[in-house]
């Protein structure tokens, strides 16, 4: 099993410091991070970022006020499609993707993977087809939904255990070592996904947290707009703080058997792939192997 980090579009919005601590300027990069697993059953990849549609067609697939707002670096190289393809592989060798929720910066890519079966929980599709607000029609965005009739989805109280947190393992045809962790709060089916490697497990938390420096057991603390965005887009606020609180402990307790990152975190991306956020993974690895023949 090997696993890669992608950025699949960052987002590039107003606010510098207060958005990106590492910013010069007037604006930020947000990370847009998905993991591709390489299985004997095909590749499984972790939310899709957003997808070759909305590159190209932002304006019809994505609501204007997240575009303003975030304002994407839509480059076509970086979408998961593409990068997958720079690995060697077809968009027909992704077998599943697991979302960690239906917003559009994390389910965009989904039309881009034909044959892939989806997996999700039941209370994030029930709550997105509704439809219920206006903040609810900007982030779910059904023109990315035509995968539907291939979803399957879950119960987020399935009675199993990861770390103490409530899980869903067994997921239909997806190797045992990735396993769905809920953690509602962002949205009502909000989801981190587990997968195990030979030295431990990586937990994509999605979006329980925006910011490394929130997951400090001693001073935890976050970039504020990153915090206002937090606050502007969360479904239950107790749930959210709730699994910020037990996510840090679980960074405490099991730092040595347990990596986790987030969706957004710029510095936790570069940390995992070495190499600049906006890099597409073909240039990593030319520049990967050119520094290799230097030695």
């Amino acid at each position: 099993m090997r696993v890669h980090h992608l950025n699949c579009i960052s987002a590039c919005p107003l606010g510098g410091r207060l958005t990106d601590p590492r910013s010069h300027d007037v604006g930020g990069k947000l990370a847009c991070h998905c993991v591709l697993v390489e299985t004997d059953r095909g590749l499984v990849l972790f939310d899709t970022g957003y997808g070759v549609s909305d590159v190209r067609d932002p304006a019809n697939r994505l609501s204007w006020f997240f575009l303003r707002l975030l304002d994407p670096d839509f480059r076509e190289e970086l979408t998961a499609v593409r990068q997958i393809e720079a690995l060697g592989y077809s968009a027909t060798d992704v077998r599943h993707i697991v979302l960690t929720q239906l917003d559009f910066d994390h389910a965009g890519g989904l039309d881009d993977f034909p044959e892939a079966t989806v997996h999700l929980l039941r209370s994030e599709v029930e709550d997105a087809v509704r439809q219920r607000t206006w903040l609810d029609r900007q982030r779910y965005r059904p023109r990315q939904w035509r995968s539907y009739q291939r979803w399957i989805t879950y119960d987020r109280m399935a009675g199993q255990r990861w770390y103490g947190f409530h899980c869903v393992r067994d997921l239909e045809g997806v190797p045992p070592e990735i396993v769905l962790v809920p953690l509602p709060g962002h949205t009502l089916g909000h989801a981190g996904i587990a997968v195990r490697e030979p030295h431990g497990w990586i937990l994509l938390a999605g979006d329980a947290y925006f910011d490394h420096q929130e997951l400090d057991i001693c001073r935890p603390r976050c970039a504020p707009a990153l915090r206002f965005y937090q606050w502007m887009t969360e479904k239950d606020r107790k749930a959210r703080l709730v699994n910020q609180e037990r996510l840090r402990e679980l960074v405490h307790d099991h730092a040595g058997d347990v990596h986790v990152i987030c969706s957004h975190d710029p510095r936790e991306l570069e940390h995992d792939t070495r190499h600049p956020l906006d890099m597409p993974i073909a240039q990593r690895r030319a520049d990967d192997a050119a520094a290799t023949m230097r030695r």
